[in-house]
């Protein structure tokens, strides 16, 4: 196969270093990157949107090819790395839930109940595993997604073409994303916390008086059973504060 470096040029070149860009971040994005969506559609949406973009971003590229295959090369390369720069940062935000459910299960005693999380194709806690599910099937349900595609026009105004990367920013976006994630799972997870200090702490009580009980059978099941009534009662509201993140998060990126 032989690339032809003048044929190249205008909207052909454009629609390269568009797909390049689009095709990276959308193995990354919240929602669409995920390891449940099937590569071909994937594939599909990243050459979809790749043609409705490339009229509005094809005065940022250069009109004619490089010269040379290493500065096509080049230049596709930064595309990759603006794209996966972008799409990983959004998948930061993903993260909270995942904290958020491991501090859950780790608590209410099912930390040891790990199953195949097949938005991200890895073992995870169970609860963290059902909110993150939960949480994508929301950003559908509340058309959320459309931020995720919006993300993908926005990198232009982040990271123009041909530009030098933005290391210094990119970098404290990151440790913001980082951190607003951790922090929000560790707030998600909050009752299931202190609802566990109060009840380690009467069942220590309960030991102390009453020594020839098993504590342990008592506590397990008492536990999980209080846990799941707490998630019960607070699931509505663990969604709708990560919603509430994943709308500001992803609105930096627009």
């Amino acid at each position: 196969m032989h690339i032809h470096l003048p044929a190249l040029s205008g909207i052909i070149l454009t629609y390269l270093l568009v797909f390049s860009r689009v095709g990276a971040m959308m193995m990354l994005l919240p929602g669409v990157g995920t390891m449940g969506v099937p590569a071909r559609v994937r594939l599909v949406l990243a050459l979809a949107v790749s043609f409705a973009l490339t009229p509005t971003v094809q005065g940022q590229y250069p009109a004619a090819a490089p010269q040379t295959m290493l500065s096509l090369v080049i230049l596709i390369g930064q595309e990759i790395t603006a794209g996966v720069l972008v799409g990983a940062m959004a998948a930061v935000i993903m993260s909270a839930l995942q904290v958020a459910g491991f501090l859950i299960a780790s608590q209410i005693g099912l930390a040891y109940a790990q199953t195949l999380d097949p938005t991200q194709n890895t073992q995870g806690a169970v609860v963290g595993n059902f909110l993150t599910l939960l949480g994508t099937v929301m950003i559908f349900a509340t058309d959320l997604h459309h931020l995720a595609i919006g993300a993908i026009a926005g990198s232009y105004r982040m990271l123009p073409p041909g530009a030098a990367l933005p290391t210094g920013d990119m970098a404290q976006l990151v440790i913001k994303l980082v951190s607003s994630s951790f922090a929000l799972g560790f707030q998600l997870a909050a009752p299931f916390l202190v609802f566990g200090f109060a009840i380690y702490a009467a069942l220590g009580v309960l030991a102390k008086l009453m020594p020839q009980l098993q504590i342990f059978f008592v506590a397990v099941p008492i536990n999980i059973l209080c846990g799941f009534v707490i998630m019960l009662a607070m699931l509505g509201s663990i969604i709708t504060l990560f919603l509430n993140f994943y709308t500001t998060s992803m609105g930096t990126f627009l």
